[in-house]
């Protein structure tokens, strides 16, 4: 009867109780505690009622359990002490043969969110794509250009195809193990999408992303999975054959066009600014009912389209989740 609501990022620094804890913990500490992560995950919901509740976590939290350590550095993000540079470097990889051993802290968090939640809200999961996993343990930071994956793309791009090839078996394990702990939808984030030419992300990115969600799809084949591209534009026509069951929209996607893509029985996830949420309660709720709008009016999960930013007012996601609820079709 209406599009239901979650925001990317809505466990976040926007909101105050949520800096009490990471003004106070390193971030692995935070998304590796389960009762830190349980409460975190729980914040944006207590306070806003979302219809989707997503674990605190990160895209990178697998690769440890691969032998690719990391860690999250206050100003500069994430970043990777040994980062992958040749083919001996990936056949030195471990696979993910048991994540409640290598990762035990996800059966707790994601099954103790489901009880907590009790049916009232969605639980969802996530990953980041093989490709953006790839990219970052690649470059071993956040770069703009991604100058060491390019070249090995061009220069070496079987090392690359092996690395994603190993990425997206252990992904597939992972999202596996996260439905099987409690996740009744889990979403795939191919963040860094937006660097890839339409050439390169149908070679690089999305095979791989779709064999993780074959994968899945085989041992579960009724839960829900959304594959959602930050940087689509131009990839729209390519992304129309996945075989996801969502396709999340970043806010550069024009909703309407991307409806007339799609078709009238895809659902789609998005796509509002999320810079629209300093704006004032009136101009939010009018760009939800666009947004609302230009989906269709049905098969739509109202989302924003990139993560909820620091410095967000959070009486204006308490708006954007309000409109949302009041968009009755």
């Amino acid at each position: 009867e209406r599009p239901p609501v979650w925001l990317m990022r809505q466990a976040g620094r926007y909101m105050a109780e949520f800096r009490a804890y990471s003004d106070k913990f390193p971030f692995r500490h935070r998304s590796e505690t389960s009762e830190i992560a349980i409460e975190l995950s729980l914040q944006p919901w207590r306070a806003f009622k979302p219809d989707g509740v997503i674990m605190f976590s990160d895209i990178l939290t697998p690769l440890p359990a691969l032998g690719i350590e990391f860690d999250v550095i206050k100003g500069k993000g994430p970043v990777i002490s040994n980062p992958l540079r040749s083919m001996a470097d990936v056949k030195a990889l471990k696979t993910l043969d048991d994540p409640d051993a290598s990762l035990p802290f996800i059966r707790e968090i994601l099954s103790s969110l489901r009880k907590e939640v009790d049916g009232q809200s969605t639980l969802l999961g996530f990953v980041g794509s093989p490709w953006t996993l790839a990219a970052y343990s690649i470059e071993g930071r956040s770069d703009k250009h991604l100058l060491t994956t390019k070249q090995i793309m061009t220069q070496d791009p079987a090392m690359l195809h092996a690395y994603l090839a190993h990425l997206s078996d252990a992904l597939a394990v992972y999202v596996c193990h996260q439905i099987d702990c409690g996740a009744q939808v889990v979403q795939v984030f191919d963040s860094w999408a937006h660097h890839l030419s339409p050439q390169q992300f149908a070679e690089f990115s999305m095979p791989y992303s779709e064999r993780v969600i074959a994968a899945v799809k085989a041992k579960h084949p009724n839960t829900p999975l959304i594959f959602h591209a930050n940087g689509a534009v131009g990839k729209l026509h390519l992304i129309k054959s996945s075989v996801a069951d969502v396709i999340g929209l970043d806010w550069n996607t024009d909703m309407a066009q991307a409806r007339a893509v799609f078709g009238p029985d895809r659902v789609l996830q998005g796509n509002m600014d999320p810079m629209y949420l300093f704006a004032s309660e009136e101009r939010i709720r009018q760009e939800v009912a666009n947004n609302v709008r230009d989906a269709g009016k049905s098969k739509h999960i109202l989302n924003v389209g990139h993560g909820v930013v620091q410095g967000t007012p959070e009486n204006s996601v308490g708006a954007f989740c309000d409109a949302a609820r009041a968009s009755v079709y």
